[in-house]
């Protein structure tokens, strides 16, 4: 992912989670956040200490990126992201959780149809 598809500061993420809408299913919350004029979407991403040790964590986040990166065109381009784990997210591996995400991105209507 390139740095314009990042969410990073803290003020980015307190508006998504203030303005936008909640997602979630028991191993992730998804926020979304409508933003026009991007070209592409962004997302960030929050995986807290409580969720597993360092190396579970990044496993976990790029596992995300991945997922996001080979559903780049099926997925709302215009809108911000953050992804927020929950603990059940650590037991999965790289299918279950791409699955996950898109269960999520389906119930928040967030998946159009391949361009």
């Amino acid at each position: 992912m390139n740095k314009n598809q990042r969410v990073k500061k803290n003020a980015e993420f307190q508006k998504i989670f203030k303005r936008g809408k909640s997602f979630a299913n028991r191993q992730f919350v998804v926020y979304c956040y409508a933003k026009e004029g991007q070209d592409d979407f962004r997302i960030g991403l929050s995986v807290s200490k409580k969720v597993g040790n360092a190396v579970t964590r990044n496993r976990i986040k790029r596992y995300i990126r991945q997922s996001f990166l080979e559903m780049k065109d099926e997925i709302n381009p215009n809108m911000d992201y953050v992804i927020i784990a929950r603990h059940q997210a650590a037991t999965l591996d790289f299918h279950e959780s791409k699955k996950s995400l898109q269960h999520v991105l389906k119930v928040a209507k967030m998946i159009q149809k391949a361009r």
